[in-house]
This record gives structure tokens, sequence and C-alpha cells, in this order.
């Protein structure tokens, strides 16, 4: 290995080690460890330090064909410390700005888009029902004027009938009178009879199915 090739690998490891430190504060910062289940933060920690791996194992190979020597150690922890001692505040800094950034676009794009899409889907919606609801109210409040209408007209059209037969009635003999209301009786019994079986039948049949 050349002194070319040792110099460029470290000052890759230098930047390998910043970049391991500047992943732990991203990893750490989005994870929230006191919030997560003890087997989620397991299997995170393994997937973040293998990728971790292979980042500066590719890094290592790109500058000297993956050779491992003692100093790369040395450059990594150089670099973790730099990032550690120098750079971590302002990161920090700087991560936490772009999150608030990015929430508030967020937040931003979400009442743009609740204002130009969700309120006038809902507005249309709402204009819609009341237009159907408006429209049915009309239509019964017609539909009964009619019938009342029809019925009043029936009735005055039955009138002289009524009138006709309430003469008629009076013009008949009491012995006549007499077997009417006798059989108007007799009608009302048997069809109080039915009445009755019929509950008795359907009381009967509740408490078939009750019982079964």
């Amino acid at each position: 290995m050349t002194l070319t090739t040792q110099f460029y690998t470290m000052i890759a490891m230098i930047g390998v080690g910043a970049w391991l430190g500047l992943a732990i504060d991203t990893y750490g910062r989005f994870l929230k460890r006191e919030k997560r289940a003890r087997w989620i933060v397991f299997i995170h920690d393994i997937l973040f330090w293998l990728l971790q791996g292979l980042i500066a194992f590719y890094v290592l190979l790109l500058v000297n064909e993956g050779e491992l020597r003692f100093y790369i150690l040395i450059a990594l922890v150089c670099g973790f410390a730099a990032y550690q001692s120098i750079f971590r505040y302002f990161y920090l800094n700087l991560l936490e700005t772009i999150i608030k950034l990015v929430l508030n676009l967020y937040y931003f794009l979400t009442k743009v888009v609740r204002m130009l899409v969700v309120k006038p889907i809902q507005l249309l919606v709402q204009a819609v029902l009341l237009i159907i609801l408006g429209t049915w109210k009309i239509i019964f409040q017609v539909v009964r004027f009619i019938l009342l209408l029809i019925w009043r007209v029936v009735k005055l059209c039955l009138l002289p009938f009524k009138w006709t037969g309430m003469l008629a009635w009076r013009l008949l003999p009491e012995s006549v009178k007499k077997i009417f209301q006798i059989l108007f009786k007799k009608l009302e019994g048997f069809f109080t009879l039915v009445k009755n079986r019929k509950h008795s039948i359907m009381n009967r049949v509740k408490n078939f199915w009750k019982k079964r």
C-alpha cells in the first residue's frame, strides 16, 4: 500500500468516524428509545450497526480495496471524537431546524389540502344532501296536499250517497232495521272472534318457538 493510499484511507476513515457520530445522533433523535418496546429497539440497533458496518467497509473497499490496518481504527476514533467535540452541537441544532421546517411544511400542506380539496368536497356533499332533503320535503308536501284534496273531493262526492242512505234508513220499517242491526252485530262478533283466534294462534306460535 503506497503512502498516498494510506493518506486517502486515513482521511476517508476520519470521515466515516464523523459520519458514524452523525448517524448515531440522527438515529437516536428519531428512534426515541423510551417510547419503544425493547425488542423493537433491539432489532433497530442490529439493523443500524449492520448498515454502518457495510458503509464503512464499502468506503474502505473504494479507497484501499478493503485492507484492514490498525491505524484505520485510530482514524475512525479520531473522526468520531472530532465530530463529538466540534460538529455535534451545530449538527444537532441544524437537525432540529430541519425537522421543524419539515413539520411546518407538512402542516402547511395539510391545511392547504384541507382547504382546497377536503373542505370543497364537504361543502359539495352538504349542498347535495340539502338539495335532496329539500326536494323530498317539497314532494312530500305536494303529494300530501294532492291526497288530502282527493280525499275531500271523494267525501264531497259521497255526501249525496250518505244523505240518501241516511234518509233510506229513516224510512225503513222498524222490523227491517232490527234485522239489519242483528246482522251487523253478528258480523261484528264474527270479526271479533276471528281477531281473537288470530291473536291466540300467534301467541301459541311464539310460545312454541320460545320453548324450542
